[in-house]
């Protein structure tokens, strides 16, 4: 009988919310490290998806192109109705997502919380709640999330994010 190491997580209750066009915003990450195998790696994993999280909060796009790699693994289930949401593969198309989002909807209106930050070695899970408005027609979306990431040599190579689209795309409809 073989026996699966544990998974290092860390477990958050994180409230981010987008307060200006730029997507600047406050929040708090409360952080629990539970014991695992290949901590090192899970730490650097960790680490990378901390600065991802926060250059998202802080609205820095910069950051975010240098944090995914040159060519990245991005899942988004594809949503016509939705403008900022389309194939992507590159660091800068990756880290424009942020930017067209923000274009697109109501900052000051925009929420997310993370509920569970799960890492295990590269790959990290992140669950919980977003809530927005669509600038364009003034209707709300809302629901649960998932994202995958994995990180290799510091940088985000794959994006897996899945959410409840058809809210999403609802509130697009006009």
């Amino acid at each position: 009988m073989s026996v699966k190491p544990p998974v290092t997580t860390v477990t958050t209750v994180t409230t981010v919310s987008s307060t200006t066009g730029a997507g600047t915003g406050t929040g708090t990450v409360g952080v629990g490290v539970g014991v695992g195998v290949g901590v090192g790696v899970g730490e650097a994993t960790r680490a990378v998806v901390q600065e991802f999280l926060a250059a998202r909060m802080a609205g820095d796009t910069g950051r975010l192109v240098e944090l995914f790699a040159d060519d990245v693994d991005w899942v988004l289930a594809e949503n016509p109705t939705v403008p900022w949401i389309r194939p992507r593969s590159t660091a800068a198309e990756c880290a424009a997502q942020f930017t067209e989002l923000m274009e697109h909807t109501v900052p000051e209106e925009a929420r997310a919380s993370v509920g569970a930050f799960l890492v295990d070695g590269t790959d990290a899970v992140l669950t919980g709640h977003v809530s927005g408005t669509v600038r364009a027609t003034g209707k709300s979306f809302e629901g649960p999330f998932a994202l995958h990431l994995t990180v290799e040599d510091g940088r985000i190579t794959r994006h897996h994010l899945y959410e409840n689209s058809l809210s999403i795309a609802e509130a697009c409809a006009v």
